[in-house]
């Protein structure tokens, strides 16, 4: 299965990140041109038909695809309310369990793991804990650390929390490797827990007096308690039942968790699917020579890796800038252009055939080779004028129609130089400042289109919010496998706009010899 090879990773090959205005050199198609003074660079600015495309808030987002499970809730005027929730199988770790005489539940506890900021954090240390089971004097140090987010820092002067609720799923999820979208509704029933998230993610060392041996541990996280009376009758009474014996029965039976906030404004936040625990904590009956002791035990079911993942997204754009521009005028292009992840719109740019016919004849009328092309695409600074982080990755792609099917493949670019260490797919310019900018390399799509004649009818390229994705072996996973439906980044980019200097162009240049 494709996914578990996936390591997701921003790959040097595919952009670079540059705080400073500068321009980048020509790219290595072209630089022989300049050696020795043989050529003469001239850059010339080409409009572009730039529009967007409605994705209809839907994108898939089942475990094939989501690399990061997101939650929480963001509210900004330009694209209206975003919410996250997630949706997750579990399974037993054996069939057909024995969880011995007179079972009871102490307690059941959900673990998600968000990532951090490890290089931030509080300690606090109590000298004079005492460890519930058995009363233990103890001492317990949590390390304390915020978590990552996209969203607010504070909303009204505070730093904004949210109610992370866990209900029992009661729709079929189907299985790991089945489809599964971002707007699909799941049903869901009893709440089994909820708990205050303020932010920040914890560690739990307790260490007894006596002699300094571990009572209890737990990686960073966030832990969310159950309720143990569900898990006795869901669990434990159901020993030796049909519901219990094998996996097919059981993900039937007990059909999933959902993930959620109650809130819809603050930040988004984001842990792997596959560092999930459920851990469930009980006692039972043991005799040893004629003596009864209730022992803890702890069973650990598997909500990881071979589970169905689906990360749920809604959207309120009522009110939003978003429902303006997002027209998607193919002819002359749109005047703004609205980027999102998770579902939200994507970018259509289509380079005019008047300016292939005037490239084409500056290359057989004036031997003036490509040496360099991109895609150059602002943020715009009224629209776009904020303190949420620029986006940072990106995936570009070539769309087209051949034998009237239409196809969708990696640019010319990638495909030709993606292994040559000098290649970045994009470059980001100013993300600090306002406006920020990309360049997109387009060189030999343009060449192949100026100097091959290659069909120009139905060609356009997609510009997307995340960035492709590779294998574990490093070899790219395919163009349609991006880090796009768990990408919390958005912002807004000057489109075909005549009356704007930092209008979406194609910055070509040429050297005649």
């Amino acid at each position: 299965m494709i996914k578990r090879t996936f390591a997701v990773f921003f790959l040097a090959i595919f952009g670079s990140v540059l705080l400073y205005n500068c321009e980048p050199d020509a790219d290595s198609l072209g630089e022989q041109l300049f050696l020795d003074g043989a050529a003469q660079g001239k850059e010339t600015s080409y409009d572009l038909i730039a529009y967007n495309i409605n994705n209809n808030d839907s994108i898939r987002s089942d475990a094939s695809k989501l690399g990061s499970a997101t939650l929480g809730a963001f509210k900004e005027g330009k694209f209206g309310m975003q919410r996250a929730s997630y949706y997750t199988q579990l399974r037993l770790p054996a069939y057909n369990p024995d969880f011995g005489a007179n079972a009871t539940v102490d307690s059941v506890v959900l673990v998600i793991k968000p990532t951090y900021a490890s290089d931030s954090i509080t300690t606090t240390t109590d000298e004079n804990y005492i460890y519930p089971d058995g009363n233990v004097a103890a001492k317990k140090i949590v390390n304390t650390y915020p978590a990552n987010k996209y969203g607010k820092a504070k909303i009204n002067g505070a730093i904004p929390q949210f109610t992370v609720k866990v209900n029992e799923v009661t729709d079929f999820l189907n299985g790991a490797t089945d489809i599964a979208y971002s707007n699909t509704n799941y049903g869901y029933g009893q709440e089994l827990g909820s708990k205050i998230f303020n932010g920040n993610v914890s560690s739990v060392a307790i260490t007894k007096d006596s002699d300094n041996s571990s009572l209890f541990t737990s990686a960073t996280g966030f832990r969310i308690p159950l309720s143990s009376s569900f898990f006795k009758t869901k669990i434990i009474d159901m020993k030796g039942k049909p519901e219990l014996n094998d996996v097919s029965n059981f993900i039937r039976y007990f059909k999933g968790l959902r993930i959620s906030v109650a809130e819809d404004d603050g930040y988004l936040f984001q842990f792997s699917p596959s560092d999930m625990e459920l851990v469930m904590y009980y006692k039972y009956d043991k005799t040893d020579n004629g003596t009864v002791t209730r022992p803890q035990a702890t069973y650990t079911f598997s909500v990881g890796t071979g589970n169905a993942h689906i990360g749920h997204y809604e959207y309120d754009r009522a009110g939003s800038t978003f429902q303006t521009y997002v027209a998607g005028n193919t002819t002359s292009g749109d005047l703004k252009l609205f980027a999102q992840g998770m579902g939200g719109p994507s970018i259509g740019v289509k380079i005019p055939d008047a300016t292939i016919s005037q490239l084409k004849q500056l290359y057989q009328n004036n031997k003036a080779a490509i040496i360099s092309a991109k895609i150059r695409i602002y943020t715009d600074s009224d629209q776009w004028n904020n303190k949420y982080a620029k986006p940072a990755s990106f995936s570009l792609i070539q769309k087209d129609v051949v034998d009237s099917k239409p196809t969708a493949n990696y640019t010319a670019d990638l495909l030709t130089l993606g292994t040559s260490p000098n290649f970045a797919l994009f470059r980001s310019y100013d993300l600090d400042k306002n406006p920020a900018y990309y360049d997109f390399t387009v060189t030999q799509s343009v060449k192949n289109l100026v100097e091959t004649g290659a069909d120009n009818t139905n060609k356009y390229f997609i510009i997307d919010l995340g960035n492709f994705l590779q294998t574990s072996t490093g070899t790219l996973a395919g163009y349609q496998y991006t880090s796009r439906p768990y990408a919390r980044d958005r912002a807004v980019f000057v489109g075909s706009d005549p009356n704007n200097a930092n209008k979406i162009q194609l910055k070509v240049t040429y050297g005649t010899k």
